[in-house]
């Protein structure tokens, strides 16, 4: 019995090997158009993602569904980040509960979403690398927290409180140079 189950063991193991090699881990490339018609080119990298025009700022992707409570509830907060850091920091929000552009659109004016949004229609095959890089299982909201450089630093399943967030775009801010400590302290 003993060899049965370290068999099936070995099998599952060399599968699981088999389909890691699957998940995609080399540059690729995608364009994502959001409810106003900007596209964004995003190019994969090893450690995260390189976004076209959002380059040097901190970047949450939101994976999130129009009927999920939890999601709906993390919008005023995500509207408050975005107009507290508008220069540092941009919200993509990706939806994938099956909003179309015209859905999603009448959806981000009624809940006064300042930041990115996403229909899946326009996103597809990002969301699809996302979930494979990400091991990602479907469970929103879903949050992956890119640095100033594109570097993935944090991921998360489920709603985090705003001041959560805060601490994690503090974290997530490089520090000032010693140049821009001098100027501001002699201004």
């Amino acid at each position: 019995m003993k060899k049965i189950v370290t068999l099936a063991l070995l099998i599952f193991s060399l599968f699981s090997y088999a389909q890691a090699q699957e998940i995609p881990n080399k540059e690729h490339t995608f364009t994502i158009t959001d409810i106003k018609g900007v596209s964004y080119e995003i190019n994969g990298k090893e450690e995260g993602l390189d976004i076209k025009g959002l380059e040097g700022k901190i970047v949450f992707l939101e994976f999130f569904g129009h009927k999920c409570p939890p999601c709906l509830a993390s919008i005023p907060h995500l509207i408050s980040l975005q107009e507290k850091h508008k220069d540092s920091l941009a919200i993509i929000a990706l939806e994938v509960q099956g909003y179309d552009n015209a859905k999603l659109s009448a959806f981000a004016k009624e809940k006064g979403i300042n930041y990115i949004a996403v229909s899946e229609e326009t996103s597809g095959d990002f969301v699809n690398y996302i979930s494979q890089r990400a091991e990602w299982n479907g469970n929103i909201p879903f949050l992956i927290a890119l640095d100033a450089k594109g570097s993935v630093q944090f991921i998360q399943a489920g709603m985090m409180p705003e001041a959560s967030l805060e601490e994690l775009i503090r974290q997530l801010t490089p520090p000032q140079t010693t140049e821009t400590n001098q100027t501001a302290q002699t201004n």
